[in-house]
């Protein structure tokens, strides 16, 4: 399953974040990181459910994890 990071608005309180970590759960996802400079988290979660972040009040985006370099 690929790797996602979702990134929820900034107004989303401790519980609308939480509701969105929950369905992600429910739509077979893990979570597998939290982190706490933003307000989001990555997951793993089958490709055909990410969609259903699309138009989330609490998520402001959601892109695919990847690694990053410099050079």
């Amino acid at each position: 399953m690929p790797s996602y990071i979702v990134k929820c608005k900034s107004s989303a309180s401790d519980e609308e974040i939480q509701a969105v970590k929950d369905q992600a759960v429910k739509n077979g996802g893990t979570i597998t990181h939290e982190y706490s400079l933003i307000k989001g988290f990555a997951v793993t979660v089958p490709e055909v459910s990410v969609l259903s972040f699309d138009g989330h009040p609490h998520v402001e985006r959601v892109e695919e994890d990847a690694e990053v370099r410099t050079q």
